[in-house]
C-alpha cells in the first residue's frame, strides 16, 4: 500500500487518509475479536490491518516532513520514526502481560480503545498544510504570499506508477531500494517476529522477552532523534554505511550472547539504538535525488522494498525454525546483508552542489 498511500495522502489529504486508514484497522481488530478460524486472521490481519497500516506507515512522517518543514527535516523524521519505538515502549509489555493473563481479546479491546483516541486527536488537530492554518512551513522565512496549494486531480494508479517508471530508470533508487529490503528484513520480519519466540527455545519468559523488545525501543527512541538530528548535518550515505555496518554485527554477536541477562542487554543496547535509524538519511536521500515534491511517492516504492524484506525474513526464519530446529542461521544470514547494505550504499554518488550565482 505504501506507493498508494502517498498518492492517497496527495489527492485526499492528510486527515482523510489517517482517519480512513485508523477506521480500517480498528474495524479489523474489533471483527477479530469474534474469529475462530485460521482464515479469519489471514484476512483480517493479513490482508485489511495491512491495508491500513499501509496506508500510513513511515510514508505518513515523510509527507508531514516535506510540508511542513523547510527547515531540520531529518530531525523531524527521526522523531516521528522514533514514535514506533515508544508505542512499542508503552505497549509490548503491557500487551504481552494482559495476554499472558486474560487472554488476546483484552489485548486486543485496549488497542482498539487507543485507535479510537487517535482518531479524536486526528479530528481535531490535524490538518493537511501549514498553509489551512495560515502559517508558513517552519524555517521558511520568505516574506512572499503564501502560494496556493498545488492541485492535485491525478488518478492514483497512475501518479503511483508514473513515479515508479522515473525513479526505476536512476542507480540511486535501485540502491536505496535494495538497502531498504535488508533493512526490513533485519527488523520488522525478523527481530520483531522472531525474537520473542527465539527467547522461549531458550528458556526465556514470554513477558520478559516482550521486556527485552521494549528496552530496544527506548534506545531506539533516542537513537532514531539523533540519527534525524545527524542528516541535516553529514553526509547520509555515510550515515547509512555505519548504521547497516553495525546493525549487521550486533546480529551475527546475538548467537554468541548465549542468551544471558548482561549478553542480551548488550544487544539490546546497540541493536536498539539502530533499529529504525536508518529512516531519516533515506528520506532525505530521496528527497535530495527526487525533489520534495515526488518524495513521498518515490519513498513509498522504497517502503515496498522494505516490507518485502520484512516478509521474507518472516517466513524465512520461521522456515529455518520449523526444518532446522533453529534460528540462528537466519540471524546470521541477516547479519551477512547488513554488511553488504553497508557496503552498497557507498555506490551512491555524491549530490551534486547548487551553482553559485
Amino acid at each position: 500500500m505504501a506507493p498508494f498511500a502517498a498518492a492517497l495522502l496527495n489527492r485526499y489529504g492528510l486527515r482523510n487518509v489517517v482517519l480512513s486508514a485508523l477506521l480500517i484497522v480498528a474495524s479489523a481488530l474489533v471483527t477479530s475479536l469474534a474469529m475462530t478460524k485460521l482464515w479469519q486472521l489471514m484476512l483480517l490481519w493479513g490482508v485489511v490491518v495491512g491495508i491500513g497500516t499501509g496506508m500510513t506507515a513511515l510514508v505518513l512522517g515523510a509527507t508531514v516532513a516535506a510540508r511542513w518543514f523547510s527547515a531540520r527535516r531529518g530531525l523531524v523524521v527521526g522523531i516521528l520514526t522514533a514514535s514506533v519505538a515508544t508505542g512499542q515502549l508503552v505497549f509490548l509489555p503491557l500487551l504481552a502481560r494482559l495476554t499472558e493473563r486474560m487472554g488476546w481479546r483484552v489485548a486486543l479491546a485496549l488497542m482498539c480503545l487507543m485507535l479510537a483516541v487517535a482518531a479524536a486527536a486526528v479530528l481535531l488537530v490535524m490538518r493537511d498544510r501549514p498553509s489551512d492554518l495560515g502559517l508558513r512551513p517552519f524555517g521558511d522565512e520568505s516574506t512572499e504570499p503564501l502560494p496556493a496549494p498545488p492541485p492535485n486531480t491525478a488518478p492514483i494508479m497512475a501518479a503511483a506508477l508514473g513515479a515508479l517508471r522515473d525513479a526505476a530508470k536512476t542507480r540511486v533508487f535501485w540502491i536505496l531500494f535494495a538497502t531498504f529490503f535488508i533493512c526490513g528484513a533485519s527488523t520488522n520480519g525478523l527481530v520483531q517476529v522472531h525474537l520473542i519466540p527465539m527467547c522461549l527455545d531458550y528458556g526465556i519468559p514470554q513477558v520478559q522477552a516482550a521486556s527485552l523488545l521494549a528496552a530496544m525501543g527506548i534506545f531506539d527512541f533516542f537513537g532514531t532523534i539523533l540519527s534525524g538530528w545527524l542528516s541535516d548535518r553529514h553526509d547520509n550515505r555515510y550515515l547509512l554505511f555505519w548504521y547497516y555496518g553495525l546493525r549487521g554485527l550486533s546480529l551475527l554477536f546475538l548467537p554468541f550472547t548465549d542468551f544471558s541477562f548482561y549478553g542480551l542487554s548488550l544487544f539490546a543496547m546497540f541493536y536498539g539504538l539502530d533499529w529504525i535509524a536508518t529512516v531519516p538519511p533515506t528520506v532525505r536521500l530521496t528527497a535530495q535525488r527526487f525533489g520534495p515534491e515526488r518524495a513521498n511517492l518515490v519513498f513509498g516504492w522504497i517502503f515496498a522494498g522494505h516490507q518485502l524484506g520484512a516478509a521474507t525474513a518472516a517466513f524465512g526464519a520461521g522456515l529455518s525454525r520449523t526444518v532446522l530446529a533453529t534460528y540462528l542461521p537466519a540471524f546470521f544470514a541477516a547479519g551477512a546483508l547488513c554488511i553488504v547494505a553497508a557496503l552498497i550504499v557507498l555506490a551512491i554518488s555524491r549530490a551534486p552542489k547548487p551553482a553559485v550565482a
